[in-house]
Order: C-alpha cells, then sequence, then structure tokens
C-alpha cells in the first residue's frame, strides 16, 4: 500500500493539470481567459472614459473600437502562439524557454503598434499598449508552463 503525502498530492495536481493534457487545449483554455480578462480591463477603461477610438497606419480618420473588439483581437493573435507552442513543443530542446522569449520579443514589438496609431488619443494609446501586456501576462506564462512538462 502506497502512502501519499500532501506534497505528492500537490505534485500530482499541478503536473495533472498542465502536463496531462494536449499544448493545443491549454493555448485554447489560455486564449479564453486572456480575452476575457483583456475585454475586462477595456470595458473598465471606456467605463473610466478613455475614448475607444484607434486609427491604423495611413487611415484618415479614427475608427471606433467595439465591445468586444479586445476579446476577438487576444483569440486572433493568440492562434499564432498556439500554433507556435505545438511546433515548439514538437521541434524545440527547450519548448517552454524558445516560447517565452519569443512570446516576450513579440509582445514588446506589438506595443510599437499603439504608439504610432494616427488620429488616436494618447488615453486610447496607452490602453492598447496595456491591453497588450495584460493578454501576454495571461496567455504566455500558461502555455510556457504546459511547455515547461514536454519531455524528450
Amino acid at each position: 500500500m502506497s502512502v501519499t503525502t500532501p506534497q505528492t498530492r500537490a505534485q500530482r495536481t499541478e503536473s495533472g493539470l498542465l502536463s496531462t493534457r494536449p499544448v493545443w487545449l491549454v493555448g485554447i483554455l489560455a486564449t479564453l481567459a486572456g480575452a476575457v480578462v483583456t475585454e475586462a480591463f477595456a470595458l473598465v477603461a471606456r467605463a473610466a472614459g478613455v475614448p475607444m477610438e484607434a486609427a491604423s497606419p495611413g487611415a484618415t480618420e479614427a475608427a471606433e473600437i467595439p465591445v468586444g473588439g479586445f476579446f476577438g483581437g487576444v483569440v486572433f493573435w493568440s492562434v499564432a502562439g498556439i500554433v507556435l507552442a505545438v511546433v515548439l513543443a514538437r521541434w524545440a530542446e527547450q519548448p517552454a524557454r524558445a516560447f517565452t522569449v519569443t512570446t516576450v520579443a513579440l509582445t514588446a514589438l506589438s506595443l510599437a503598434g499603439p504608439a504610432v496609431a494616427p488620429h488616436t488619443a494618447t488615453s486610447t494609446q496607452i490602453v492598447l499598449a496595456v491591453s497588450h501586456v495584460v493578454a501576454a501576462a495571461v496567455v504566455v506564462p500558461l502555455l510556457a508552463r504546459r511547455l515547461s512538462h514536454v519531455r524528450r
């Protein structure tokens, strides 16, 4: 008869939640969590009076960012992150490290978009930039943690 200690139960629970699920499934769950948190952040900013209008480079005027727009943006870009995670899980020597380094660099690069958005209020540019960080702060650690359980 084996004895289960609190430590072995905790180890089994921690690794069981992440390491037994497919990378793509953890990615989908992380994406949904990140999208909800980011949309909630945007709704708070909207309620605080931040104008939710932004323009793309080359546009002559700003367009309204609809409710749900942040959610959709996180889902759209996270699909690329999930594909990256699946590829790294398959072929990278250290998939968690490669994923984290790549996604942190891409998140930093993504901050340039809001910074140069023409016809966009500074407060909106700040909310857009922070929303990139919020989404990454939810999605990246969850996927990186799953990738840390990949064994070669």
